[in-house]
């Protein structure tokens, strides 16, 4: 039984390689390719052994131990310059001597006529008045020096000239009156006056170059009086007419107020812009002792007294101060500084 199986088997595996082989043989052979090569191997080289390296030593740094730097060098010592020394300044032979000079304008004025006989002979009317006084404005220039005791005092002399000006008084009377009404007197004169001074000022202090002063004078006046003529116009249409021979002086009392600004223009020159009261006293006239008959009639023959001569007055002035150009002082020590030490 055995042997008949391995006989079937070989049986069918012939039938089936016969099979292809005869149909092989019915269609003509197929000639291989003209060159045909054989595929080469592909040369694959060895494998590479992998190097490997030794592993490294990891560095560690020595511990840092703090060592704080060395102090650092001191400073060295400061040397300050010695304060220079400062020499007193000299000033001038003239020390605080200035000169002054002033112009100015005055309203004036007096309040009474005043008459005094000198003819005892005559019966002056008792109900005489004045009616009205009168004096122009003046103009006056004055020169001066002074002196300068500290920044604050200071006094000064001046003598000044006045523009003579004219006068007009009017009087009245009805006692004895020539035709019964009311007789009036008009009194025409010129008045000069020139005045001497002694003041003193106090300045208060100095603000943007301008310095405000106060000040007080007493000194006299000179007056000087002529033309002076009486005219008398009687109620009847008469008139009578009397005059002063000469030129008439007198001397009175005199005194003032000042009150202003001083502007420093340099340290030399200063210019005051300033208001000044001047009393002048009280001036008496010469005798009006000539008339239409000569100057030895027997007439009213009298002299009058201004009573209280006052101005006030507006002046412009400059002073020129001598004590200005003090010696220079010497200029201050240069400073050098000591030279630098290096350590080695």
């Amino acid at each position: 039984m055995r042997c008949a199986k391995k006989l079937l088997v070989a049986a069918g595996t012939f039938a089936l390689v016969a099979q292809p082989v005869a149909q092989a043989a019915d269609y003509p052979p197929v000639p291989p390719p003209p060159y045909y090569q054989p595929p080469q191997p592909v040369y694959q080289p060895p494998p590479q052994p992998i190097y490997q390296t030794a592993p490294q030593p990891i560095y560690q740094p020595p511990p840092q131990v703090y060592v704080p730097p060395p102090p650092p060098p001191p400073p060295p010592p400061v040397v300050t310059a010695p304060p220079p020394i400062l020499q007193q300044a000299v000033a001038s032979d003239f020390g605080g001597w200035y000169l002054r000079g002033d112009i100015g304008v005055s309203a004036q004025k007096f309040v009474d006529f005043k008459h005094t006989q000198t003819n005892s002979t005559f019966h002056w009317p008792d109900d005489w008045k004045i009616e009205h006084t009168d004096l122009k404005d003046s103009v006056y220039f004055s020169l001066g020096v002074g002196y300068s005791f500290t920044s604050f005092f200071r006094m000064d002399v001046t003598g000044e000239y006045r523009q003579s000006t004219k006068g007009k008084v009017t009087g009245s009377y009805g006692e004895n009156c020539d035709g019964g009404g009311i007789c009036y007197d008009v009194y025409d004169f010129d008045h000069q006056a020139s005045v001497l001074l002694i003041n003193a000022y106090l300045d208060m202090g100095t603000w943007w170059c301008f310095t405000p002063f106060v000040g007080f004078g007493i000194g006299g006046a000179y007056h000087t009086f002529h033309a002076m003529t009486d005219y008398g116009f009687n109620s009847s249409g008469t008139t009578g007419f009397g005059l002063m021979s000469d030129k008439s002086h007198d001397w009175t009392f005199a005194w003032a107020i000042h009150a202003g600004v001083a502007y420093e223009v340099t340290k030399s020159l200063k210019i005051e812009l300033a208001y000044r009261y001047l009393d002048l006293g009280s001036p008496e006239t010469g005798v009006i002792n000539c008339g239409a008959f000569g100057c030895a009639g027997t007439g009213p023959r009298a002299f009058y007294t201004l009573n209280e001569l006052t101005a006030n007055e507006l002046r412009l002035g400059v002073r020129w101060m001598f004590d200005c150009c003090e010696a220079p002082l010497p200029p201050p020590p240069v400073y050098q500084p000591p030279p630098l030490m290096r350590r080695g």
